[in-house]
């Protein structure tokens, strides 16, 4: 199992995906309740598509990382963004390039980590980003919650093992209690330069197009958005391939601008910069 050691005591389990150096790497940031594993095949199909490097990893809590020990606070996102993530980043591909794919929570996350430009990020991909909270995203979690005390998501313990109650708990509690009502990241987004796409399902059971016009009007940079229909929460896992298409063309037009001719020639075999 390949571990980091975290604050001394506690680890953090990733995982790399082979591809060419040259490439920056394909950075994937799990949802709420997800871990690495839940990802299925996907990350390692999109660093196929690409020829990119891939980094996967459990946050805290999730998966095969040690578990929460402290409770959660209204700034837990901004903590993975600004604690947790520049750590992983630093210790597995210290000084390169990378773009960060992230679902739910993780995309979240990802935009929190954008607004502060750090210096090797050539792009975002969110899925399902919140940068507010709805009222269909507390309707939605109340029903996953209903669930989950009826017994019906034992399958989460595949994947979280002893760990499964407290992150359960963790993330229907924060998200369900008054005081978190009011998190709101829009005042971050003007801050993030670097290009964005935001995909999300028209079914999302957790959020509207509201949460992608707020992130795609509101930020700097050259920012695309993908509506998908017949598709809720997880693209990825809805709509594998149209997901791969979308997002491998993205990847494709964010680096034109960043690579060297030479390595633009190799990526861009099977795709024109638009």
């Amino acid at each position: 199992m390949t571990t980091l050691l975290y604050y001394d005591t506690d680890q953090i389990y990733y995982e790399e995906i082979e591809g060419d150096p040259e490439y920056p790497t394909l950075v994937f940031l799990h949802e709420g309740l997800g871990c690495h594993a839940m990802w299925k095949g996907f990350p390692r199909q999109l660093c196929e598509k690409t020829g990119c490097p891939g980094l996967i990893y459990d946050r805290m809590g999730y998966g095969k990382s040690s578990p929460l020990t402290l409770p959660r606070t209204i700034r837990y996102l901004h903590d993975s963004a600004l604690h947790e993530l520049p750590y992983v980043l630093e210790q597995c591909i210290p000084k390169r390039p990378f773009i960060l794919i992230g679902h739910s929570d993780g995309g979240s996350i990802s935009l929190i980590f954008g607004a502060e430009r750090p210096p090797f990020l050539k792009g975002i991909i969110t899925e399902a980003a919140h940068v507010f909270v709805e009222p269909v995203t507390i309707t939605g979690i109340r029903k996953v919650d209903a669930a989950y005390k009826k017994g019906e998501m034992k399958g989460l313990s595949k994947y979280h093992g002893e760990n499964t109650e407290y992150i359960f708990r963790a993330w229907a509690d924060t998200w369900l209690s008054d005081w978190f009502q009011i998190w709101n990241i829009e005042k971050l987004l003007p801050a993030i330069q670097c290009p964005l796409l935001v995909v999300q399902g028209r079914a999302d059971q957790y959020g509207t197009e509201r949460q992608v016009e707020a992130i795609v009007s509101k930020s700097s940079g050259w920012a695309e958005a993908v509506l998908l229909d017949n598709c809720g929460h997880s693209p990825h896992q809805e709509v594998p391939e149209t997901a791969l298409d979308i997002m491998s063309g993205f990847i494709r037009r964010a680096l034109c601008s960043c690579l060297s001719k030479e390595t633009q020639k190799n990526f861009l075999t099977t795709a024109s910069c638009e």
